[in-house]
């Protein structure tokens, strides 16, 4: 602070090179989150970054591996992990058996049906550094609706509302059941409902393959049929003895057709957050690398909606090896797995 008045930048790497700054937060575009990310790292800063946490599978493995190799504190902003009890009771309940065997989880998020609209003027506003605000990412003519909210609309930038809600709806799952990666992931979907300039589908319907269990995540208009009280998201884990219900704020527990209110619970075992944000704080006196929602943890919940997208993209159902982070026998979708920068932009 100067006069009063805090510093501003026009370029991140000017503000990385300050070393009175201890830590920083990535709340750019998905296209821009890994390479502040791991520059960050690189000098000794300790970093926020906003979910999905990587725009490309390879650019989250950059940014993990970069968290380890440099020793920093990291954060993904997942923040319903951490700033409500709600999902804490869930995995408390999930694990404890008392559901069952867990089959099959269905997550949902409902989808736009309503065009991208904008009354920004056309041209590029004078203020805006637009070739620095597209970065990595391809060279394209200025339009209003890439450039601002609508950004995530565009595969050069994002992968869409999908995978902008992917990250707070699938995480309470991979918590609770602690999974890994998929063996394989189909999607289907479509632009049913939009028609305008953006490029992501307003419907898709992923299914994920895992050991012993299903996951499959609804992109669509309407909550999941059934399960319309619970709102605009929400995730059913399907038990043998018990199925359960969650969205932000509660959970139900259903069995044989009926909400069952006082189904048994087992006592609280994972202690309440302090809150997203406190935790990262507090993390960085203490030298926590493992919050909660460290970017290794980030990459794990990311990276099954990264390939959900390729599969949609390709068309094709993809076989996954989670050790050497590859798509078997299929080159083409490989290539989504990693993007070209943009020069002079690397990785």
């Amino acid at each position: 602070m100067r006069g009063g008045k805090p510093r501003s930048f026009g370029d991140f790497r000017r503000l990385l090179e300050d070393k009175e700054i201890q830590a920083v937060a990535v709340v750019t575009p998905d296209h821009w989150h890994a390479i502040p990310t791991v520059r960050a790292f690189e000098v000794g800063k300790d970093v926020f970054v906003e979910k999905p946490l990587s725009y490309s599978v390879a650019e989250g493995r950059a940014m993990a591996d970069a968290s380890l190799k440099y020793q920093r504190v990291s954060q993904m902003g997942n923040h319903i992990h951490n700033d409500h009890s709600n999902y804490r009771r869930v995995v408390e309940l999930v694990r404890s058996g008392k559901l069952g065997r867990i089959t099959r989880v269905h997550c949902w998020k409902t989808s736009p049906t309503r065009p991208s609209t904008t009354n920004m003027p056309a041209t590029r506003p004078p203020e805006l550094d637009y070739d620095f605000w597209l970065g990595p990412a391809p060279l394209r003519p200025y339009h209003p609706l890439r450039c601002h909210f609508s950004f995530r609309e565009f595969w050069d930038y994002s992968g869409g509302t999908f995978i902008d809600f992917w990250c707070h709806i699938v995480d309470v799952a991979v918590w609770a059941l602690d999974l890994k990666a998929p063996r394989s992931v189909s999607a289907v979907g479509g632009r049913f409902f939009i028609s305008d300039e953006t490029e992501t589908p307003d419907t898709l319907e992923a299914i994920l393959e895992y050991p012993e269990l299903i996951l499959m995540f609804h992109f669509r208009p309407t909550p999941l049929p059934g399960f319309e009280h619970m709102g605009h998201i929400g995730c059913l884990f399907e038990g043998t003895e018990a199925s359960l219900v969650v969205n932000y704020e509660q959970h139900e527990v259903w069995a044989r057709g009926k909400k069952i209110d006082d189904f048994p619970r087992p006592d609280p075992t994972i202690p309440d957050s302090r809150g997203h944000i406190r935790e990262f704080l507090d993390a960085i006196k203490t030298r926590n690398l493992d919050t909660t929602c460290n970017v290794r943890y980030g990459h794990r919940v990311t990276k099954p909606g990264l390939l959900s997208n390729i599969a949609f993209r390709t068309g094709r159902r993809i076989y996954w090896d989670d050790e050497r982070e590859r798509i078997l026998g299929d080159s083409a979708a490989g290539k989504f797995l990693r993007r070209r920068f943009r020069r002079p932009w690397k990785l």
